[in-house]
């Protein structure tokens, strides 16, 4: 996907490590004419990528009003707009209602998607985060804060699935986040949880546990945002011995392209 005169592109920065960018992300950042990054998360060593006299603007201090106006300026003049965002746009980046603002005034627009920090902390980790007899289900969601999360969606009710459970925007809130994961009733005070603070950057920390001690931990380690929450059995199933193996290459398991031996 080139950027195109007069359209705005949403693109996924990565979780922190700048060779995370995707190659299409890439490839739009040295391209553009103007750039819109989110300067409290994004690494700036991406800004280097962008061709000389291109018009960079840090969204940290502005508004969404504010922010609008850059993109809506950019492409009016028929500029290739980037609008950088953290992770992937598409997750907690609130990209919806700069879209529609988009739409109100007939400008183009586009996302390239980005790695999230749910998996650059799986990464850090070394572990797989579905295994088989241990858990098939992986849940992205977050504590409500200041912004609220639908009763539907309360915590408490998520944890009762079990599963592995990455969880952003709440490590500031650990004492509440644990006591809704045992409530669920499927996870106990030995479930193993860890906790990635600025997963892929080069001052990443890592606190492992259970639920008993995690919170405790992370207050020692003195982490209070930006980080990773993943909880599940699957983060002790290495030391415990995984169950079952994937059926994938099981010489038993036929498919498509292979036959059982």
């Amino acid at each position: 996907m080139r950027p195109k005169a007069g359209q705005v592109l949403f693109v996924g920065a990565g979780p922190g490590d700048p060779e995370l960018i995707t190659v299409k992300g890439l490839k739009a950042l040295q391209q553009a004419e103007v750039v819109v990054y989110a300067g409290s998360l994004v690494n700036p060593a991406l800004l280097e990528e962008c061709p000389a006299g291109c018009q960079i603007h840090d969204s940290a201090p502005l508004n969404l009003d504010q922010v609008l106006e850059l993109l809506i300026a950019g492409g009016r003049a028929n500029k290739k707009v980037v609008r950088l965002h953290t992770g992937d746009p598409t997750l907690y980046g609130a990209i919806q209602e700069q879209m529609e603002a988009l739409d109100a005034v007939g400008i183009d627009y586009a996302v390239i998607p980005g790695v999230t920090a749910t998996f650059a902390a799986a990464a850090s980790l070394k572990q797989e985060l579905t295994l088989p007899g241990v858990s098939q289900t992986l849940t992205l969601t977050r504590l409500a804060g200041r912004t609220p999360v639908p009763d539907r969606e309360q915590l408490q009710r998520i944890a009762a699935n079990a599963g592995t459970v990455a969880l952003y925007l709440s490590v500031g809130m650990m004492d509440n986040l644990v006591a809704e994961l045992l409530a669920g009733g499927a996870f106990t005070e030995q479930t193993p949880a860890a906790v990635v603070s600025r997963a892929s950057w080069p001052d990443e920390k890592i606190v492992e546990g259970t639920l008993a001690e995690i919170s405790a931990k992370v207050a020692a380690a003195g982490i209070t945002r930006q980080a990773l929450i993943l909880v599940g059995e699957v983060l002790s199933a290495r030391r415990k011995g995984v169950p079952e193996k994937s059926k994938l290459y099981d010489p038993q398991f036929a498919h498509g392209y292979r036959k059982t031996t």
